[in-house]
């Protein structure tokens, strides 16, 4: 696995875990992620001890990721709550530190989701301490090659989900389906 760390002083923290987690279905288990990036930057904007609400991070991905593939003239994703549910069990256990962070139990999760498909993949990300971690955690997306493959692939169908802990650490998973 290549490692790359990039390390600054600030208020906030962001990580992403390579984006390349993609399989498809002759080759479901061939995959592993090649690459991880760690991000920590000074700009940060300390989050106040407020209630996060889970669900409009969710939906202020969901719509990022739209926006985004709709302005490169791909077909908007559709949320599946299917997906939704094995995406935010993912990230709640990464909160709680019950699996480590990152795509380990990725092919149980798509297996799970029980939809027919031709591809699939997954991003994860996680941050703290910034005004608008939805954002973040998109932006971060765009700027991975590899996260960015992910978001501009051949998919159809969505999953996003956040869970947060009492670091104030928020974790977004987000699963992509080609259906069949």
């Amino acid at each position: 696995m290549i490692r790359q760390t990039i390390l600054g002083i600030g208020l906030g923290t962001f990580v992403l875990t390579s984006g390349l987690m993609t399989i498809s279905a002759s080759a479901q288990s061939s995959s592993t992620p090649t690459q991880t990036i760690q991000s920590s930057f000074d700009s940060r904007i300390k989050q106040s001890a407020k209630t996060v609400n889970i669900a409009g991070l969710e939906q202020s991905v969901l719509k990022q990721i739209n926006q985004y593939r709709r302005s490169i003239g791909l077909q908007s994703l559709q949320l599946d709550s299917r997906m939704t549910n094995q995406a935010k069990h993912h990230s709640q256990d990464m909160a709680a530190g019950m699996v480590p962070f990152g795509h380990d139990g990725f092919h149980e999760r798509v297996k799970a989701i029980n939809i027919p498909y031709s591809g699939a993949a997954e991003n994860v990300a996680y941050n703290q301490g910034y005004s608008d971690p939805a954002n973040q955690a998109v932006q971060g997306w765009l700027k991975s090659p590899g996260h960015l493959t992910n978001i501009k692939g051949n998919y159809n169908l969505t999953g996003i989900g956040v869970a947060t802990n009492k670091k104030g650490e928020i974790y977004f998973t987000q699963i992509f389906l080609k259906s069949r």
